[in-house]
């Protein structure tokens, strides 16, 4: 399990730009990055209601999700779809809330939920926001877009660090769009 890409972007553009490493700010985020705060910075979520604290300071998605979108014919790769972290090896989204993942040998990011995908992708390139979103067997739908965390403990992570996983305690909760 390693980090395959970082990416941060100082602005609210879609896309964040690749980086060899991130400085990860407990409570806030990363830093020089737009999200990066104890209350929420996602625009839509400020207008609802700037006051609410802030579950998304780090977006991370899997790689094998790039490289689906790529075998379907998007044009995407690191960073293009707003991630801050790009994983390989790890089944993010089954991993339940509160999961740590410790990043490198001190960075520890605590898992709060499901990305919810937006029109910004379709934006990018036209059905995008279909191709991250699928039905499971019940029928029930399924968001394929990354998983939101926070920093627990910061520190600087690289490309090519270890990724460890520390589930909660049981019963576990399933991830929900934050």
């Amino acid at each position: 399990m390693k980090v395959v890409s970082l990416s941060k972007d100082s602005t609210h553009n879609f896309s964040k730009e690749v980086t060899d490493s991130l400085l990860f700010l407990k409570g806030l985020g990363i830093e020089g990055d737009a999200h990066c705060g104890v209350t929420v910075k996602h625009r839509s979520r400020v207008k609802a209601d700037p006051t609410q604290p802030n579950l998304r300071q780090v977006h991370l998605v899997h790689s094998e999700l790039i490289q689906e979108l790529q075998a379907s014919g998007f044009n995407v790769e690191a960073g293009t779809i707003g991630e801050n972290v790009l994983t390989s090896g790890i089944d993010l989204l089954s991993l339940p809330q509160d999961t740590r993942l410790t990043l490198g040998s001190r960075v520890v990011l605590r898992v709060t939920g499901l990305r919810n995908p937006c029109a910004q992708l379709d934006n990018y390139q036209s059905g995008l926001t279909k191709a991250v979103l699928d039905t499971d067997a019940d029928g029930k739908l399924v968001r394929k877009a990354g998983i939101m965390a926070v920093v627990e403990e910061g520190g600087l992570v690289q490309i090519g660090d270890d990724i460890s996983v520390q589930l909660p305690q049981e019963p576990y909760k399933a991830l929900e769009r934050v």
